[in-house]
């Protein structure tokens, strides 16, 4: 007995690490990818750019290639990671391995390489910007307006991921599950909801997209981000027709829900346990 309630302790407290860890690096990534790259005075950063450089010389520039080349190499190795873990064959080795803790396991490793990517990044200085809104009084507003559509894309984002289970996608219902001896969490959902899941591995692809994209200046090394990061997420995105009639089932049922009356919502509830 004391043995068991050990083990329940010690995957409990492997969990709660795991979430302090993701947690604590989400909220940086959100720092690294939309306020460094909106506010990049405020936070005390060198420019972004330098538009009295040309691109034949910028990218005759050591500097610039190596740089580059080591932003190219990060999100090489981030897309490696979060692919090599997700592969089947990997994942059912590391099953056996970790049992119950694999998902967070894979929530960790996931960190660990954002951390490494944001840590290691190389802003490339000495090439111009693709763009940059420097007119006035657009070099004022168009931040705001960037930050307010940031803040709404990362607001959705959140919004999703509370949607699809926070604590399921970070392996925390798992730990939960087993002290409780309640089995897989997955296994519980339907067929319908499981083949989903195994498709769906990132979905707020279009959030994303906007706030790697959507910048008063865009610097070579963010263009290699966004590009990068957007390219993975194209090609890792593999939902069918049955998935996205399944989501559009499942959203017309919770607008349904949230727009009936609390008697409706009683009535439906004890139809549904009928």
């Amino acid at each position: 007995m004391a043995s068991v309630t050990a083990r329940r302790l010690f995957l409990c407290g492997l969990s709660l690490l795991n979430f302090l860890f993701v947690f604590g690096t989400g909220a940086e990534f959100v720092r690294f990818i939309s306020f460094r790259a909106i506010y990049h005075n405020i936070t005390g950063g060198p420019p972004l750019c330098r538009d009295s450089v040309s691109w034949s010389t910028a990218l005759r520039d050591g500097s610039v290639l190596r740089a580059a080349g080591v932003d190219l190499a990060l999100v090489a190795l981030f897309a490696a990671q979060h692919s090599l873990l997700a592969w089947a064959p990997v994942k059912q080795a590391l099953q056996s391995v970790f049992g119950v803790l694999n998902r967070a396991v894979y929530c960790t490793s996931t960190a660990l390489a954002l951390q490494v990517l944001m840590r290691c990044w190389q802003p490339v200085t000495n090439a111009p910007c693709l763009w940059a809104v420097s007119t006035i009084p657009w070099d004022t507003w168009f931040p705001l307006i960037c930050f307010t559509l940031h803040f709404l894309c990362w607001a959705i984002i959140c919004s999703i991921l509370l949607i699809f289970d926070y604590p399921e996608l970070l392996g925390i219902k798992q730990v939960y599950y087993e002290c409780l001896g309640l089995g897989d969490p997955l296994s519980l959902k339907s067929p319908r909801a499981q083949r989903l899941y195994s498709h769906l591995r990132h979905p707020v692809c279009l959030e994303l997209a906007v706030v790697l994209w959507l910048l008063p200046a865009l610097p070579l090394d963010r263009l290699i981000l966004a590009g990068g990061l957007c390219t993975y997420l194209g090609l890792a995105h593999s939902l069918d027709t049955q998935d996205c009639e399944y989501l559009s089932v499942q959203l017309h049922s919770k607008l349904n829900l949230f727009s009936m009356s609390p008697e409706g919502q009683a009535g439906s509830t004890n139809h549904k346990q009928d």
